[in-house]
C-alpha cells in the first residue's frame, strides 16, 4: 500500500491532483445555495414566492439554489436581502 498521501492534508491531495481550485468553487457555492435556502426556509419563502419578489421565474431561483449553477453576484445579493440577510465577500 502506498503511504504518499498518509498524513498529508486534503487540501494537499487536491493541489496534488490538479483539482484544488476547482474543489474550493464547488464548496462555495454548495454552501452558498444551502444558506439561502435554510434562510429562505426560516423565513417560510417558497421558491415560488421567492421568484415574484425577485421578479424573476421559478426556474432563476432553482438556478440561485443549485449548486452547479453559477450565478451573478448582483442575483445572490438581491435573494440575500430579501431573506435579511447580506453577501460578504473577502480575499484571502
Amino acid at each position: 500500500m502506498s503511504k504518499k498521501h498518509l498524513g498529508s492534508s486534503i487540501d494537499d491531495f487536491l493541489k496534488d491532483e490538479g483539482v484544488f481550485e476547482e474543489a474550493q468553487v464547488q464548496a462555495v457555492k454548495e454552501v452558498v445555495a444551502w444558506q439561502l435556502a435554510q434562510a429562505m426556509e426560516q423565513k417560510k419563502i417558497s421558491k415560488n414566492k421567492m421568484a415574484t419578489m425577485l421578479k424573476t421565474s421559478r426556474s432563476q431561483v432553482d438556478r440561485l439554489l443549485d449548486a452547479k449553477d453559477d450565478i451573478t453576484l448582483s442575483s445572490l445579493q438581491r435573494a440575500a436581502a430579501i431573506v435579511g440577510r447580506r453577501v460578504s465577500i473577502e480575499l484571502v
